[in-house]
């Protein structure tokens, strides 16, 4: 199923690469794919596995699993600029092998941990190994003419969203006959598409393009250098960085708040994931690079941030089910507006900087994958308290459609299109 996110090659927007790329490419989305399922894989099965280690001590089991959850990401913002400028110095198709198989002996170890100490070794090594996003990002920038790089992203994004839904399937299928199995499973699935891409995954970075590892700025405060280099590169950083927050604004509480608010049963959320999963995959792979094409990377830009304020504020006030449904429409439309960020922030960098970029995209992931839960349930928590007004539980949604407003605002002001390489120099 993981494989079907690569289009075909007669449609897809790589048909112009020869077949050893497109075989590349299927891979790296693949990867993509693997990266999020071995962070949502463990969401059905860690709390079980962390109170059976505990001895069945619930109360020890809540505080260790945000602990674990927390050392996913923070590994991840340490790894993803040093993956990223080890690939502008060899390459990106060892550095993408090695992680790969890297997050298989990572799932092995946390399938065999024998106590909390090696679960969380284990999930540590897993944020470092799916550092490797930063590296298969840069590799998508090599071999895509920048006009079709949208429409790469759009696709790559589809498989991160593939990963949204088979990560917790599968942990919750096979975490019912054992809260291990899915960890061998995913593992087992990591290993065969390391061999796969051994023999199909060609290298995208020749050598004369390759640079020298300069350590000081192999870190995340290191990657600030590039984005404050550039002109422009930082204001679409911190775009970025508020796109990424609003979109945590409703995942981080989603669950709590169609409790709250709707009354919604698992089998609920479960029907309305898998349609605002299969939804977005349509937004990422039909839609954004069309956008793209027609708008320009700055229009869509600008439209996707005003469909998600639109989303984000009907989602926060819809009094019933039936129009919170309906709300969230905008919202995934609004997923164009990514991947021609994206496309952006690439065109502003030179060919030999591809990586440390794509690393310094992957702490600002991490950095609002880590605050940006924290910020928004405790605006749920703070919201919902006694005393407060009632249908005052959509204000950590509000908070994100602020955020996206926020992000609108300084695109429109202050971005322009990104002219050639050679202007930005």
């Amino acid at each position: 199923m993981i494989f079907a996110v690569d289009p075909p090659p007669s449609v897809g927007p790589h048909a112009r690469l020869d077949p050893r790329r497109r075989a590349g490419l299927g891979f790296i989305a693949v990867t993509i794919c693997l990266d999020v399922v071995s962070h949502s894989i463990v969401y059905p099965v860690l709390p079980k596995l962390v109170e059976e280690l505990l001895g069945g001590d619930l109360p020890a089991a809540a505080r260790w699993v945000g602990l674990l959850v927390a050392a996913w990401s923070v590994a991840q913002f340490f790894a993803a600029p040093v993956i990223g400028m080890l690939s502008d110095r060899f390459g990106r198709r060892p550095v993408i092998l090695i992680s790969v198989f890297g997050l298989s002996i990572d799932l092995v170890i946390m399938a065999l941990a024998p106590n909390l100490a090696w679960l969380l070794i284990g999930r540590l090594l897993c944020g470092l190994t799916a550092g490797s996003y930063a590296a298969a990002m840069a590799y998508v920038a090599d071999i895509t003419p920048p006009e079709d790089r949208a429409k790469s992203y759009g696709w790559l994004n589809a498989a991160a969203w593939t990963g949204v839904i088979l990560g917790p399937a599968l942990g919750g299928v096979l975490g019912s006959l054992d809260p291990r199995a899915p960890f061998w499973a995913a593992a087992a699935v990591a290993l065969a598409n390391g061999i796969y891409g051994f023999f199909v995954l060609p290298e995208s970075l020749p050598a004369d393009r390759r640079t020298p590892m300069v350590w000081r700025n192999a870190n995340p405060w290191g990657s600030l250098s590039l984005l404050a280099s550039r002109q422009g590169l930082m204001l679409f950083a911190i775009v970025l960085t508020l796109l990424w927050l609003a979109i945590h604004a409703l995942h981080s509480v989603f669950v709590l708040y169609t409790d709250h608010r709707y009354a919604w049963s698992t089998m609920q959320l479960g029907v309305f994931f898998s349609v605002l999963a299969a939804v977005n995959i349509v937004v990422q792979t039909q839609l954004a690079g069309r956008a793209a094409k027609r708008l320009g990377e700055r229009r869509t830009v600008l439209a996707g941030l005003a469909a998600q304020v639109l989303g984000f504020t009907a989602v926060g006030l819809a009094p019933g089910a039936g129009l919170f449904w309906i709300a969230n429409l905008p919202i995934a439309l609004g997923n164009v507006a990514g991947p021609s960020l994206q496309s952006m922030m690439t065109a502003r960098v030179e060919e030999t900087e591809q990586g440390r970029l794509q690393g310094a995209m992957g702490g600002i992931s991490s950095l609002t994958g880590l605050f940006g839960p924290i910020l928004f349930t405790q605006a749920f928590a703070w919201a919902i308290a006694p005393g407060m007004p009632a249908g005052l539980s959509g204000a950590p949604i509000l908070l994100g459609a602020g955020l996206s407003a926020a992000a609108w605002l300084l695109i429109a002001i202050y971005g322009r299109d990104v002219p050639a390489r050679d202007d930005t120099a």
